[in-house]
């Protein structure tokens, strides 16, 4: 049995011009140990595949599919019993935009501290949090500064070690290497190697392909609400299937060759009347008629990719 498993996961927002379909029958699995790296342009559902697993979807709901975590039905608890028995315990979650989420007018120990009271932890809280900051390569100095005394390494850092305060089996983190320079980023990656040989399973989201090819033995390409392709990371970079796929590898640049990196024409597709087919038909270079259908699931050597070129 996997470590988690989706299938066929549709989430769906309620807004004034209509329903956006922000997800719509996601499926990839990952044993335990492993992580799996999220990969897309923004809008094209990333962040809320990680809402919807820790399930905290606002103004919208999950439609259908199923959610397995460790032989548990995630879907099918209760409110009660995914707040008393997975939310941070299992799962945790270091959200988009985290060195604000740090309130500024609390010192670091008691956010920390917070943390601890709203899932009714009944330890010594002290060392705890110690062994939390300790772990993320953070000293017990830092507990009596406010956020804005921390640099956004180290922020970012805190955040983390809140999402792995209870030792959660599962963490999810949302683009953890936006809006660091290039050196603090280095220092998040190398962090999430060590968590990594420490036990820890990810889900890394990030638009940097180049972060994830260094932490995530599997690799999901999101485009307009759909995986459109997921296998292992190696597969992915060396052998990349879908032209979506393709495009977005090509439009790294790579010193060592003299050609300029490419990008992709076009625009998103509307997710609140999303066309029939495949969602990427209006800027795909090998679009053919039958595009304008639903894409088949076609096996890969390690996964599966959405498209009719390979039927």
């Amino acid at each position: 049995m996997a470590f988690i498993s989706i299938e066929n996961l549709t989430t769906r927002y309620n807004t004034s011009k209509g329903l956006v379909h922000a997800l719509e029958d996601v499926s990839f699995s990952i044993e335990n140990g492993e992580s799996i790296g999220i990969a897309g342009e923004s809008a094209c559902g990333k962040s809320t595949l990680g809402l919807s697993i820790i399930r905290m979807i606002t103004n919208g709901k999950i439609y259908s599919g199923k959610i397995e975590f460790d032989g548990k039905s995630l879907l099918n608890l209760s409110n009660s019993n995914f707040d008393n028995d997975i939310r941070w315990k299992e799962i945790s979650m270091v959200f988009q935009g985290a060195m604000n989420s740090l309130d500024p007018v609390f010192s670091i120990e008691h956010q920390f501290e917070e943390v601890l009271s709203q899932h009714d932890f009944q330890g010594d809280s002290k060392k705890l949090i110690l062994d939390s900051l300790a772990s993320v390569n953070l000293d017990e100095s830092v507990l009596k500064k406010f956020p804005h005394e921390l640099s956004g390494g180290m922020k970012q850092r805190v955040v983390i070690a809140m999402a792995l305060i209870l030792k959660p089996k599962f963490v999810i983190a949302d683009e953890p290497t936006t809006a660091l320079d290039v050196l603090i980023q280095a220092q998040i990656v190398n962090l999430f190697k060590q968590l990594k040989k420490d036990g820890h399973s990810f889900m890394i989201i990030s638009h940097d392909l180049a972060v994830l090819s260094e932490v995530a033995e599997k690799i999901g390409i999101m485009y307009g609400g759909r995986m459109v392709e997921f296998g292992d990371s190696k597969d992915i970079f060396l052998e990349p299937k879908h032209p979506y796929t393709k495009g977005l590898l090509e439009s790294i640049p790579v010193l060592s060759k003299e050609s300029k990196p490419k990008y992709i024409p076009g625009i998103p597709p509307n997710l609140v009347n999303p066309s029939e087919g495949c969602r990427f038909y209006d800027r795909c270079p090998e679009a053919m008629e039958k595009c304008k259908k639903d894409p088949p699931k076609i096996k890969t050597k390690s996964g599966y990719v959405l498209c009719w070129l390979y039927e």
